[in-house]
């Protein structure tokens, strides 16, 4: 008898047509002897639909043996549809909602990797819910330009994707790149400017012998034997200490100054050409091979399948 997958894709996040495609390639490589995929599509008001109609989650999960979270931002990522599944008792691919939802934070994540002792760039915190009407935008902007050094980066405190992030080596942009972050919710960071070569790490648990397993790093610049090395023990050592879960990809600026830790995806995309795509296939590591490994830690007991519980 095969597995029944509940495989969930779309959602109401802004990353709704990223989800769908990776939705996509999971019911695409699937082990259709050992699997039954079933695909449950999201709309973006956060409807469920099951053979295109719209149901009740508990409906739509009916008599699936196992959930693959292929959502992403918003509900997919910060511990919502996480908290839900686990309410009607049904295992899924990914950290637990309690890890989710910390990965989540940009903010709550670089201060537990600083914890770690991993760098992370200097930022503040900015917050637009408490502006007034005379203190508003713009008086922020100019606080922020006169004490903050530029150029900066602006991101919204939640989301992946690079979505809403700005460089703003002036005024004007950080006063547009404020609005584009705030466009996502009432936070937004502002972060010091590294140059640097950017670099993704994906991490596995249970793969090839080892407990945490750290793919090669992918970048489009060269990396040495060493910051390679270093960018592999940085991401399991992120994967471990926020508790995440059968697997991850972190983000990295190697600078010159040395390496530091940007953020870190919870449920990378899956598509060939996404940077965990590459590094699987850099590894001889198949699509459908990698799915059934994070299906199978899924199935185990807690406690077995890495740092969920």
């Amino acid at each position: 008898m095969r597995t029944v997958v509940a495989v969930l894709r779309g959602g109401p996040s802004r990353e709704y047509d990223v989800s769908l495609k990776t939705g996509a390639a999971v019911l695409d490589a699937l082990d259709k002897e050992k699997y039954e995929p079933r695909d449950i599509f999201i709309s973006r008001d956060g409807t469920w639909h099951l053979h295109g109609v719209g149901v009740p989650p508990e409906r739509a999960l009916f008599g699936a043996d196992v959930a693959f979270n292929a959502l992403h931002g918003e509900f997919g990522e910060d511990g919502t549809v996480q908290r839900l599944l686990g309410q009607l008792g049904i295992p899924y691919t990914g950290s637990n909602a309690a890890a989710s939802a910390t990965a989540f934070n940009k903010h709550l994540t670089k201060q537990e990797a600083k914890k770690l002792g991993i760098k992370i760039a200097h930022e503040i915190v900015v917050d637009n819910s408490t502006l007034s009407e005379v203190e508003g935008l713009e008086s922020l902007a100019h606080q922020i330009f006169r004490t903050f050094p530029h150029p900066a980066i602006i991101k919204p405190m939640a989301g992946g994707s690079g979505q809403g992030m700005t460089v703003a080596e002036n005024f004007m942009q950080l006063q547009h790149g404020l609005a584009q972050a705030f466009d996502f919710g009432p936070q937004a960071l502002v972060e010091e400017y590294i140059k640097g070569k950017d670099a993704s790490v994906g991490v596995i648990n249970n793969f090839r012998n080892e407990a945490t397993y750290a793919l090669l790093p992918t970048s489009h610049e060269t990396l040495s034997q060493k910051e390679k090395a270093e960018l592999a023990a940085t991401a399991k050592k992120i994967h471990d200490g926020l508790g995440l879960s059968h697997y991850s990809q972190s983000d990295f600026i190697v600078s010159k100054r040395g390496i530091y830790f940007l953020e870190v995806n919870t449920l990378p995309k899956l598509a060939k050409k996404s940077p965990l795509g590459r590094a699987l296939q850099s590894v001889g590591a198949k699509l459908s091979d990698f799915l059934d490994h994070l299906l199978t830690l899924a199935c185990l007991p807690a406690g077995k399948a890495g740092n969920k519980k």
